[in-house]
């Protein structure tokens, strides 16, 4: 269960025998990849691929607390919520639940830039208007 509301994008995804250790436990630095996938997804349900944009996002910064461990077949729910677009960045918040349990959550802050030249720039008018109407 997200504290998101209905301004979330959820991605359910299940546990599978790379994302652990040796003990079965999710690795941490997967919870990254997860959320990853989440917001790739979830541009993608707005009209975007990533792969035809003039512009790429790159994490800048990401704010993450582990809360409790999941575990090989799990199944869990990745949720993205956009905290605010505006000019080159885009902050997203970001939980990995298991049913109602909440097991990570973040605050990520994305960079946007310029596909050929890898400088920042300002996100395309067009995405900050879809942007924030889906955030509002």
């Amino acid at each position: 269960m997200s504290s998101f509301g209905d301004k979330r994008f959820c991605l359910p995804i299940r546990v599978y025998y790379e994302d652990t250790d040796a003990g079965g436990i999710v690795y941490y630095v997967n919870y990254l990849k997860f959320m990853e996938r989440a917001r790739t997804e979830w541009l993608r349900t707005l009209g975007w691929d990533q792969s035809t944009l003039d512009v790429l996002f790159v994490v800048r910064r990401v704010e993450t607390d582990y809360l409790q461990p999941a575990r090989l077949d799990d199944f869990l729910d990745v949720d993205v919520q956009l905290e605010s677009a505006k000019g080159a960045k885009l902050t997203f918040l970001q939980q990995v639940s298991r049913g109602a349990e909440l097991l990570c959550q973040a605050r990520v802050d994305v960079a946007c830039v310029d596909r050929s030249r890898l400088k920042p720039c300002r996100l395309p008018k067009d995405m900050i208007a879809a942007l924030t109407r889906v955030a509002s």
